[in-house]
C-alpha cells in the first residue's frame, strides 16, 4: 500500500513538492537512493530483484514514480516486464511526460496494474493500465495510493489536507513531510465499493506508515523542486521494526 502525497505548481518556491512511502515485502532485496552507476543522470532506489525503480529523477529535472494497482492477480498470468522499468525508461529517455504517458497506455496490457506519474519542470502526467487514457495532473495538491490518482481514501483525503496545511507555512521543511509520512495515527475508513477490502487488511491500510514482520514501509521520499531549478532529495531508510536505518540527501542544480 505505498503512498505518493504531491503538489504541483501550487507553492511560490517549488513547482513540484513530493513526499512518498514504499511499501514491500521485506525479503525483496533493493539499493537505497544514489546516482546509478549504469545511468549517473538518475537518482534513485533500485529494485535488485527485477532492476526498475519505485521514484527517481535526473539531473535535468525528469521525476517519475510508480504504485502498484491493487487487485486480484488473473490466474496464469505472467507479465512481461516488471512495472519498475517504467520509471527508469522514461528517466532514460527525452520524450515529453504525457506523449512518454500515452504511449505507456497502449503497453499497459503487457504489465500488473499500475499508477504512473511522469514530469518535468513543465509537465506533469498521470497514466494507469487501469484507467481510461493519460492525463496531465492539474495544479494543486493530490494523493496516489493503489487505486486511482485521488481515490477517495482515507490516507489519500487527509493526506492531501495535512500537505496544504503544510504549504501555507512561510516555509516548507522537508522534515515536517518525513513527519507526515511517518504517522500512524490516522483512523481506518472503508474502502470504495469496487474494491475487495480483503486485498489489503485493514490494520495495513489505516496508516500512512506501515510496519509488520513481512511487509512495511521500507523507506520514506521527499523531493522538492525549485522554480529556481534547485532539487532536494532525500531518502529515509526503514528496518523491519520501523526504525530509521539511515537518510540519504541530495541537492543539486538542474542541468540543461
Amino acid at each position: 500500500m505505498c503512498l505518493i502525497l504531491f503538489a504541483w505548481q501550487s507553492h511560490p518556491r517549488y513547482s513540484l513538492i513530493v513526499a512518498a512511502n514504499r511499501d514491500e515485502f521485506h525479503q525483496r532485496p533493493s539499493a537505497a537512493a544514489d546516482f546509478w552507476e549504469s545511468d549517473p543522470d538518475i537518482l534513485a532506489g533500485r529494485d535488485l530483484e527485477a532492476g526498475g525503480t519505485w521514484l527517481g529523477l535526473t539531473r535535468s529535472g525528469r521525476f517519475a514514480a510508480i504504485t502498484n494497482y491493487r487487485e486480484s492477480l488473473t490466474p496464469g498470468h505472467s507479465p512481461e516486464r516488471s512495472r519498475g522499468h517504467l520509471v527508469s525508461d522514461f528517466l532514460k529517455s527525452g520524450v515529453a511526460p504525457l506523449e512518454c504517458a500515452g504511449n505507456v497506455y497502449k503497453a499497459g496490457p503487457a504489465y500488473q496494474g499500475f499508477n504512473l506519474l511522469l514530469g518535468t519542470a513543465e509537465e506533469l502526467a498521470y497514466v494507469s493500465n487501469r484507467s481510461e487514457k493519460a492525463v496531465p495532473v492539474g495544479a494543486g495538491s493530490h494523493g496516489l495510493s493503489n487505486h486511482l490518482l485521488d481515490t477517495d481514501w482515507p490516507k489519500i483525503h487527509s493526506g492531501r489536507d495535512r500537505l496544504d496545511r503544510l504549504l501555507q507555512g512561510e516555509t516548507l521543511e522537508a522534515e515536517a513531510l518525513f513527519e507526515l509520512l511517518t504517522d500512524k495515527t490516522l483512523a481506518p475508513g472503508t474502502m470504495p465499493e469496487n474494491i475487495e477490502a480483503s486485498l489489503a487488511p485493514e490494520r495495513l491500510m489505516k496508516h500512512y506508515f506501515i510496519v509488520s514482520p513481512v511487509y512495511g514501509t521500507r523507506c520514506s521520499t521527499v523531493v522538492l523542486v525549485g522554480r529556481d531549478g534547485r532539487i532536494q532529495f532525500l531518502e529515509r531508510q526503514f528496518n523491519v521494526q520501523g526504525q530509521a536505518t539511515g537518510t540519504s540527501a541530495y541537492s543539486f542544480q538542474t542541468s540543461p
